[in-house]
């Protein structure tokens, strides 16, 4: 889960490289003209796409975040691997708001993570999927047919990506969210300055223009060491492969 320090001056760094680039007309015009203020993280409204996003929960407790995508069995989330952790029965909440679940709780019922992050906890492998219940007051409808669900995109390397990241931090009873422009972090990893993405946001889906989620907030130290700054692997061929096994 996201580390409690700040590193202020890291966010900094990152924005001054945006308008660098910017100026240089070195990202995208349609990333460039994003119809939303960039780097601002405002609480999140009720949208049939934010609705998708919802709370993990352990004993009552909400302490990561997770978003349902589209499958074949239609009951499938995806979140950070480093929510998996810790035993214990996992619920998933869409939609969650002020202590409510409008959608209701769905039981967890299996869990996939991939071999770098079973053997060795790889930063680079830190996304995984579940399986969630059919709710008998729902007619025994599937979470998708509920909720609806995006679909799971391909990561991006490169810079100047408009993404909006949505999540629930621990602190918070209601989802946030904050567009901004991508930045590459190493070969394998991306990064995006969004402020007050603390604790719990982990597992926030990172969404693109046309609602694909193209990142999933962890990686590196666990999606970052500062509320300001997080980080996703890039969806590439591992992530595609266990979305696969996972879905059906």
């Amino acid at each position: 889960m996201k580390r409690p320090t700040r590193l202020p001056g890291v966010r900094r760094h990152l924005l001054l490289a945006v308008v660098v680039l910017l100026a240089a007309g070195s990202i995208p015009a349609a990333a460039a003209h994003t119809p939303v203020p960039l780097g601002v993280t405002e609480t999140a409204p009720a949208t049939p796409r934010n609705d998708r996003v919802g709370v993990l929960s352990r004993d009552g407790v909400h302490f990561c975040t997770a978003s349902v995508v589209r499958s074949e069995r239609r009951d499938l989330i995806v979140t950070a691997a480093h929510c998996l952790g810790g035993g214990g029965d996992l619920v998933f909440a869409p939609g969650y708001r002020d202590g409510r679940a409008p959608y209701g709780e769905w039981a967890v019922t299996r869990t996939y993570v991939s071999a770098g992050w079973e053997g060795r906890k790889d930063e680079d492998s830190d996304v995984a999927f579940a399986r969630v219940a059919p709710r008998s007051d729902k007619e025994d409808k599937e979470i998708e047919d509920v909720v609806g669900a995006n679909t799971l995109g391909r990561g991006h390397r490169g810079t100047g990506r408009a993404v909006t990241l949505v999540g629930y931090p621990k602190s918070r009873e209601t989802p946030v969210s904050c567009t901004n422009l991508t930045a590459a972090y190493g070969d394998s990893q991306q990064r995006v300055a969004c402020p007050g993405f603390s604790g719990g946001t982990s597992g926030s889906p990172w969404l693109d223009g046309r609602g694909h989620v193209v990142g999933v907030l962890g990686g590196h130290l666990e999606g970052g060491d500062t509320d300001d700054v997080s980080y996703s692997v890039v969806l590439g061929d591992e992530a595609a492969e266990l979305y696969r096994t996972a879905g059906g």
